[in-house]
């Protein structure tokens, strides 16, 4: 007997919204392309800005949700859903997985003897002198500094399951796009830059989340910002701090999460800041 549709869920009724805005995510991205020619400069240059905005919103809410906390209860519907994603981003999300689980273990640790972090996304990787690297530094060169293929091959030897599947889902998103550039090249073309921007609007995001913090005290890991339209947008992003301390609790409950440990959080001087945290950068921010 099939299950009813609420049973295909593993944690909550709440993710039914993450899901539909991916689906809706993803249909912006197709339609953006299939109707490229018949729009204006004037309609394509705000769209195009939008969708690099875009896929930092996803990376940074429906894509880091559904790697903490899978929204389906069968397997096979969660590989869907990454491939999903990953035609939608541009990138594996599996893979993304794995980068952002090796985030946590380090949660933007300090390099070491050795001059390198457990974690491969820190601010402190590539700065001097014990200090943050430098803002846009980070945000638009990390792009290019990512090595994935050596993450990729430890994922060979410890989870060959989950390599097989990141093969899988690079491969459909090439198809994907040279599907899409049969069909119309030129906006693929005029698309490419904003998808870079869209990668390095995640990053910036990523540094506010961390500018900051103390990667020596567990409940100061991460930076929060209790705005409540980001957060609603964001669906609950905001609260990274909390997040960080507990990484496999659901994004509907670090609000309440927050409630219980506010006083703990102040005596341990949790950094919070006014805005989302990828406008971190129109604030001062004093040196760590």
């Amino acid at each position: 007997m099939a299950r009813p549709a609420y049973r295909l869920l593993a944690h909550s009724l709440w993710d039914i919204v993450p899901i539909l805005m991916a689906l809706a995510h993803f249909s912006f991205v197709l339609w953006l392309v299939l109707v490229f020619q018949s729009l204006s400069w004037w309609v394509i240059l705000p769209a195009a800005l939008l969708y690099a905005v875009s896929l930092s919103w996803s990376i940074n809410s429906i894509s880091h949700n559904q790697i903490h906390n899978a929204y389906f209860s069968l397997p096979w519907l969660n590989r869907a859903f990454d491939l999903l994603l990953s035609v939608t981003i541009g990138f594996s999300q599996t893979l993304y997985r794995d980068i952002h689980n090796r985030h946590h273990r380090g949660n933007s640790d300090r390099p070491g003897p050795d001059g390198t972090t457990v974690d491969p996304l820190s601010i402190y990787l590539h700065g001097r002198n014990g200090q943050p690297d430098n803002v846009w530094a980070y945000t638009f060169l990390s792009f290019f500094r990512d090595d994935p293929k050596a993450i990729y091959q430890e994922m060979q030897r410890k989870r060959p399951a989950d390599a097989r599947w990141v093969k899988v889902e690079i491969v459909v998103t090439v198809l994907a796009y040279v599907a899409l550039a049969l069909y119309d090249w030129h906006a693929l073309l005029v698309l490419l830059p904003f998808w870079y921007l869209g990668q390095s609007l995640s990053s910036l995001n990523g540094y506010y989340e961390h500018l900051g913090g103390n990667p020596d005290l567990p409940i100061a890991w991460g930076v929060s910002s209790y705005s409540w339209l980001y957060n609603l947008i964001w669906m609950n992003n905001g609260y990274h701090a909390e997040h960080h301390y507990r990484p496999k609790m659901h994004w509907t409950r670090v609000k309440a999460f927050h409630r219980e440990i506010r006083e703990q959080q102040r005596a341990a001087g949790v950094k919070v800041i006014p805005l989302a945290h990828g406008l971190g950068f129109l604030l001062k921010h004093p040196k760590p």
